[in-house]
């Protein structure tokens, strides 16, 4: 090394950082690219996407051949600085010891943590290019790849690691999608993500989360007269109805209203047997049906419409396809006439909001931004008879987080009106 001049030993030692530097910030820019990223870009023809995914596919041989040039390449380091100072100083203990030290700290600066930051922050735009240079040196160094996994695979074997088992159980769960969604910041827009995170929530919800209550059920009661059934046809907002006989629990079908209007014009010789002609068979569905197998049992049986039972065959409910398409974009369809104040419920200036007992605390939690527990009781009405054990009266008010509620109205044994005060002002 006498005979090399110092500046080429200097420019040498400079190349020689650089190199295990590009091999440290390759290797964490590869781990941390963004495979789905890279697949889009691969379907779309980008030659520099297939020949990071081809590297990524190969992680064994992609990690040897990087550590085995960034080792070899740091030993000659050493080798140099060390052949540097001895030539400079003289052979001693104390000239070893500082060159060991300057070695450690050219590396660990220059060659380990900033290279290795700058990958983590720019992994596609490094990777990417950097797999031009990779994929040839893997297959210039098979030959020392392949002697060095052999001990490798060893080493695996004896810990009984199974790597071909790791890598097909890495799949994303629903939770991690949800993550990436939610992280999406303004690459998705804010319409679509929410419509995104609703799909995840399918499963998570019931159908009696989004069912209309027994009680606010329109069906037809064919034990009435024929008159009252003409005068409901006519004022009716729906384009099916649940069909009964005496008691809601005894649905017998299904009417379709448009059918039936053609019957209205029979005059006095319409009969209730003219309306039972026309029913289709009930659909029954079981409660606690999650909603995401819910809709495809609606595809799978071409229905729209299902009656919810629970284990007694008691009806609890309805739920159609709409009811769970909004679920997942948001309400589109016409309110009906008289729930159009329950249907676009809001905070008012003074932070009030006047809400029936009946109002879901899904709804609420969602529009009003609130946290009732949705582990139990789906209603208000339910949530407050579960709190206060009693059917209370008239102005009584119950401190929950974020509001009071307060009692406006009872009738027929349940609470009809409430009023929800807000207590903290969302942002």
């Amino acid at each position: 090394m006498n005979s090399v001049p110092l500046w080429v030993q200097l420019v040498c030692l400079a190349g020689l950082i650089l190199l295990s530097a590009f091999f440290s910030m390759t290797e964490t820019a590869l781990m941390a690219a963004n495979r789905h990223r890279l697949r889009h870009l691969a379907k779309r023809n980008n030659k520099l996407a297939i020949t990071t995914l081809w590297l990524l596919e190969r992680v064994n041989k992609l990690l040897s051949v990087v550590l085995i040039a960034n080792t070899v390449i740091n030993a000659l380091v050493t080798a140099l600085v060390t052949s540097i100072a001895i030539s400079a100083f003289g052979n001693n203990d104390k000239v070893v010891t500082i060159a060991t030290g300057i070695v450690a700290f050219l590396l660990i600066v220059f060659a380990e943590i900033a290279p290795k930051v700058i990958g983590a922050t720019y992994p596609e735009r490094i990777s990417l290019p950097a797999s031009l240079i990779l994929k040839p040196l893997m297959a210039i160094g098979q030959p020392v790849i392949w002697f060095v996994n052999l001990f490798v695979n060893l080493l695996l074997g004896i810990l009984r690691i199974n790597t071909g088992a790791a890598a097909r159980e890495h799949r994303l769960s629903p939770e991690e999608l949800r993550s990436i969604v939610l992280e999406g910041g303004n690459f998705i827009q804010q319409k679509h993500k929410s419509i995104l995170l609703n799909l995840f929530d399918l499963e998570s919800i019931s159908v009696n989360d989004v069912m209309t209550p027994r009680t606010q059920v329109e069906a037809l009661n064919l034990a009435t007269p024929v008159e009252e059934i003409k005068q409901q046809l006519v004022t009716c907002y729906h384009n099916k109805l649940p069909v009964y006989e005496g008691e809601i629990n005894k649905i017998i079908g299904i009417l379709h209203v448009r059918k039936a209007a053609a019957l209205l014009s029979k005059g006095d010789d319409l009969r209730t047997e003219h309306f039972r002609e026309l029913l289709s068979d009930p659909y029954f569905i079981p409660e606690g049906t999650d909603v995401f197998t819910q809709l495809q049992y609606f595809q799978e049986n071409r229905e729209k419409l299902g009656i919810i039972v629970d284990e007694y065959g008691e009806v609890l409910g309805l739920v159609t396809l709409e009811d769970i398409i909004e679920e997942m974009i948001g309400e589109f369809t016409t309110s009906v006439p008289g729930n159009a104040g329950v249907d676009s419920f809001h905070w008012s200036e003074q932070g009030e909001c006047m809400l029936e007992g009946a109002t879901t605390l899904r709804d609420i939690n969602k529009r009003l931004q609130l946290d009732f527990p949705l582990d139990g009781p789906k209603t208000l009405n339910g949530l407050l008879l579960e709190i206060l054990q009693d059917i209370p009266e008239a102005n009584i008010c119950i401190k929950m987080p974020g509001c009071i509620i307060e009692v406006v109205q009872v009738q027929h044994q349940a609470i009809k009106m409430v009023k929800l005060i807000q207590t903290v002002k969302s942002s």
